[in-house]
């Protein structure tokens, strides 16, 4: 075993927001709806650079990936512009992954002005659909088959833009056969590919999901969010699973995030990181330090040296 990780830390997942500029809907209150995330009211407060900050000391987070949060649909360049004029000296969101509506008849415009932004350096169009209709956040299950969904997509490539995967397990086989559709695209899936559903046929189908989709090279991996589907959460009963994604993608392919604030509804952001500390610790310091900086800094081409 070797010893718990202490070097440099990127964070390639995290959200900002400012609620008071209306562009957050999500977030408003909406009673009697339920959401798959649980209870939002610890999340309906601004959180921003200084708030991050806070939450990520003594964590040695040298650079992080802002990940878009569902700003207003017809305004996805605006969470970008809103982006640009934060203060970017500690590291904070120096790059993004934005929002694109990829079915949208202006999808290559928005594509390419996005891509403008030096700091944008992927797109996400969340995918994630459930049978229960509480819970899904996509309109359509077919979605990744749709053929206007997918000449959108196409056009990634010419950007040099990874597409941020945002799905449910039950959706994993469908994800493979879009990695396979379009094996120059670069993918992340996100969140360990959401096992919301944690009866044994569930999580067995997610492993092998899992699993399945690892075996596609232009597909890498998020480990986060986690906690979030497992409500009494121990070091051991999160470590099978995290294994389980490092295994089935390596330590070549995987990354460790905090997804905060999200996260924070259900772990602080040091025990999070205590338990990717503690858990990858059975690997190697090579293996460690890929999954803790390397893979994010090469899949998010972020120019910082530690």
């Amino acid at each position: 075993m070797s010893k718990l990780y202490d070097g440099p830390v990127i964070d390639p997942h995290h959200h900002l927001w400012d609620l008071s500029l209306g562009r957050h809907p999500w977030l408003a209150p909406q009673p009697g709806k339920e959401h798959s995330l649980g209870d939002l009211t610890g999340l309906r407060r601004n959180y921003l650079i200084e708030d991050y900050l806070l939450d990520s000391a003594g964590q040695n987070v040298v650079a992080t990936v802002h990940v878009e949060a569902a700003w207003s649909e017809e305004d996805c360049l605006g969470e970008t512009r809103w982006l640009e004029a934060l203060d970017k000296r500690r590291g904070v969101a120096s790059r993004y992954v934005a929002h694109v509506p990829l079915d949208s008849p202006e999808a290559p415009a928005l594509i390419a002005t996005q891509a403008s932004f030096a700091r944008v350096v992927g797109i996400r169009d969340i995918l994630s659909w459930h049978r229960n209709p509480a819970l899904t956040f996509a309109e359509r299950s077919d979605l990744m088959d749709d053929s206007a969904w997918r000449r959108g997509l196409a056009r990634l490539a010419e950007h040099d833009l990874v597409f941020d995967l945002m799905i449910f397990a039950g959706q994993l086989g469908d994800a493979l056969r879009l990695a396979q559709a379009f094996p120059n695209q670069l993918f992340v899936l996100n969140h360990c590919g959401s096992p919301i559903d944690r009866d044994a046929d569930s999580m067995a189908a997610w492993r092998a999901g899992v699993k399945a989709l690892g075996s596609a090279e232009n597909v890498a991996i998020k480990i986060s969010g986690l906690t979030g589907y497992d409500p009494h959460w121990t070091l051991e009963s999160l470590r099978p699973l995290i294994l389980h994604c490092i295994e089935s993608f390596s330590p070549r392919r995987s990354m460790l995030a905090s997804d905060f604030p999200v996260t924070g509804l259900h772990a602080g952001f040091a025990e999070s990181y205590e338990v990717y500390r503690a858990v990858a610790a059975e690997l190697s310091a090579g293996e460690q330090r890929a999954l803790f900086f390397e893979t994010a800094k090469r899949v998010y081409k972020i120019p910082v040296e530690n």
